[in-house]
């Protein structure tokens, strides 16, 4: 006899209804419902190959809420991190080099500038630079 058993337990999902979950079945429910409903709702208006698109974009959110998970996050907790982490918490990430040489030797360089070696200063100043 032999028993199959998930290398995670956490990841066991009993399936409903053609092996999808309870949320799967539900999401899956009203992304039909909103296409259907936004099909017979245009399609005197609008031509048919036009309406197609429309009814997928507006059932792909539905989808996507019961079918997309990201790092173990249902579809809503990764769009309020998502959220939170580009609207509520911005941050500006910049990059500045840091010459680390070139400040241990700048009081040096300016010494012999005062003392009036100026070209032996630019040449190590330049040096500091270029590495």
């Amino acid at each position: 006899m032999e028993i199959n058993i998930n290398k995670d337990i956490r990841e066991y999902t009993e399936g409903i209804f053609f092996g999808l979950n309870q949320r799967q079945l539900i999401c899956s429910g009203m992304a039909i419902g909103a296409a259907v409903a936004v099909y017979f709702l245009t399609k005197d208006v609008i031509s048919s190959e036009f309406i197609t698109y429309i009814c997928m974009a507006v059932a792909a959110p539905f989808a996507a809420l019961g079918f997309v998970k990201y790092n173990g996050m249902p579809m809503e907790k990764l769009a309020v991190v998502w959220f939170r982490d580009n609207f509520l918490c911005p941050r500006r990430l910049t990059f500045r080099a840091n010459n680390f040489y070139r400040e241990v030797t700048r009081d040096y360089l300016d010494h012999l500038v005062k003392e009036g070696l100026k070209e032996h200063a630019e040449e190590l100043k330049h040096d500091t630079e270029a590495g």
